[in-house]
């Protein structure tokens, strides 16, 4: 039996999970619950933890994994399990008993220019929820808020954020973050000929970049990318 608070929660947690696919954050249960304080929420998800209902996935920020839901729920919600994992193929039926929803936090490092380069990127402007299918590999990761249109052709617009996996090397192709001539940052494709190293938009109306190879360093790699409606 769960106590009223407890239902809420966990009904606030379903409805934003078949929303957006990732849990709200713990200022939005704060809010929708109306409590004074982010302790009243983790003492609410502790308890629907220890009754099966809800599973924390260690290791990731801000990661609930749904379990289960109360049979009335259930009948009126119609709750089906599914998997919310980037762009896998659905699983068979079978295979669908539990849900498995975890989302990471990563920090916004400001504007990275898809255009004319701006000034480099160094302080973290906000945290954003993220996907964990986009994490790939075991590096550090974060996010950037896209300006400019130069890579519209890969399907990046501005305004999008792009999700970094950091990295100091690149292969031929790769869309990175650039870092040039030690103050200018951009988000290119890379190219190495030779000792030069091409920045390529993805835009006709832009020009290909070229460098000697100790004026560019590769900041990470494009992994991801969130775009809002």
């Amino acid at each position: 039996m769960l106590t009223k608070k407890q239902l809420e929660l966990l009904e606030f947690i379903h409805k934003r999970v078949k929303r957006d696919g990732v849990p709200p954050s713990f200022d939005e249960m704060k809010e929708a619950l109306d409590l004074r304080s982010k302790s009243g929420i983790h003492r609410l998800i502790t308890a629907l933890e220890e009754r099966g209902f809800i599973r924390r996935l260690a290791h990731r920020a801000r990661a609930l994994e749904i379990i289960k839901l109360p049979d009335a729920m259930e009948k009126g919600g119609g709750f089906t399990p599914r998997v919310i994992d980037g762009d896998r193929s659905a699983p068979p039926p079978a295979a669908m008993a539990v849900e498995a929803v975890h989302a990471m936090e990563l920090p916004v490092m400001g504007r990275i220019a898809a255009g004319t380069p701006i000034a480099a990127i160094s302080e973290v402007s906000h945290n954003i929820a993220v996907p964990g299918s986009m994490l790939k590999g075991s590096g550090h990761h974060y996010a950037l808020e896209v300006k400019g249109d130069s890579m519209i052709e890969a399907g990046i617009n501005d305004g999008d954020v792009v999700v970094i996996r950091e990295t100091s090397t690149a292969e031929n192709g790769d869309i990175v973050v650039a870092l040039v001539e030690g103050h200018e940052a951009t988000l290119k494709r890379f190219r190495r000929k030779g000792s030069a190293i091409a920045l390529e938009a993805a835009n006709p109306a832009y020009e290909t970049r070229v460098f000697h190879g100790d004026q560019v360093k590769v900041q990470g790699r494009l992994v991801g990318l969130i775009r809002s409606y």
